[in-house]
């Protein structure tokens, strides 16, 4: 057992013919974690995860999963990882139980065990019921089941997801989110996805890569902790617009503000903050100073989609 990290990259770097698509990225995923790899294309993400599962070598650097170095010891690293890459190899001249129970016995389990786990996955990704069915015959999103059922059917430590929902409708979509999110208490998981909502719910941590290096790294609410300074508070106040006006051009917590008129004589107060300060108290306090009607108070939340684009803009674009 090492200090309670599944995951742990060190200094990793994978040089291609003139690219470099992953540049110096070190990371660790604690057991258990359920963390989401984010990043437009390009950035390194698939790379990432193809040589954490043993698939590619590295130019330089160190990656140990569950305490073995995953080029030192292979074969002790891919028995504790399933991993299903984006464009799922299947075998399409296979039936769906054939070929489960074919990877189970590639992936060490023996014909009882294969037989059992075989029906585990099949009942949990709802393919019990086309089991006899030729791979090669069915839509996208039961081949996608098939490479989800296919990485989990040896209960591997960790599992490695890239896009694992590409293909499925919303409502497969929310099956697969409510089986990942039930993982992460017999697994740990590395998911790599475009769909931004998805990690909010599902994900402990984020990794936002962007050309090959991590621009951000931390849990969705303290990402939205660092982005804070930039969310701005709004209030509806009942009060005479030149007093407004003069109150937020006078305050020097004040960076720069916004007044429209709202519904029945309120006007509407969007005020951007200096130094990351949170406003809200001190709108709170001045409003009963002053005798204003003060009917909300809120400060705008940033999502994960702000976050992302935030740490993925090009340093000429940041602010």
């Amino acid at each position: 057992m090492n200090n309670g990290n599944m995951i742990e990259v060190s200094n990793l770097t994978k040089r291609f013919a003139g690219r470099t698509a992953v540049a110096d990225i070190s990371f660790t995923v604690a057991r258990g974690e359920i963390v989401g790899l984010l990043g437009p294309n390009g950035a390194g993400k698939s790379t990432t995860m193809r040589i954490l599962a043993g698939f590619l070598p590295a130019s330089s650097g160190t990656v140990r999963v569950g305490g073995f170095d995953v080029f030192r010891e292979s074969e002790e690293v891919r028995r504790r990882i399933g991993y299903m890459p984006e464009n799922n190899p299947l075998h399409p001249e296979m039936r769906v139980r054939e070929y489960l129970k074919f990877r189970a016995r590639l992936k060490g389990l023996s014909f009882r065990q294969s037989r059992s786990r075989v029906d585990v996955v099949m009942e949990q990704f709802g393919l019990t019921d086309v089991n006899r069915r030729i791979i090669g015959q069915l839509s996208k999103g039961y081949r996608q089941r098939v490479g989800l059922a296919d990485a989990l059917v040896h209960e591997p430590e960790l599992i490695i997801l890239d896009e694992p929902t590409i293909g499925l409708d919303p409502q497969q979509i929310r099956t697969v989110r409510e089986l990942i999110k039930g993982l992460a208490t017999k697994h740990t998981v590395l998911i790599s996805t475009h769909i931004l909502p998805e990690v909010e719910m599902m994900c402990h941590r984020v990794l936002i890569l962007l050309n090959g290096s991590i621009r951000a790294a931390d849990t969705p609410d303290n990402l939205q902790k660092i982005m804070a300074g930039q969310s701005q508070v709004v209030a509806e106040i009942a009060a005479p617009l030149e007093e407004l006006q003069t109150c937020w051009a006078h305050l020097p917590e004040v960076e720069t503000f916004d007044i429209t008129l709202a519904a029945d004589e309120y006007f509407r107060c969007a005020l951007t903050p200096r130094d990351g300060i949170d406003l809200r108290p001190l709108v709170f306090s001045l409003a009963r100073e002053r005798g204003w009607a003060l009917r909300e108070l809120t400060r705008s939340r940033h999502t994960l989609e702000d976050i992302y684009v935030q740490a993925t803009k090009p340093p000429e674009e940041e602010v």
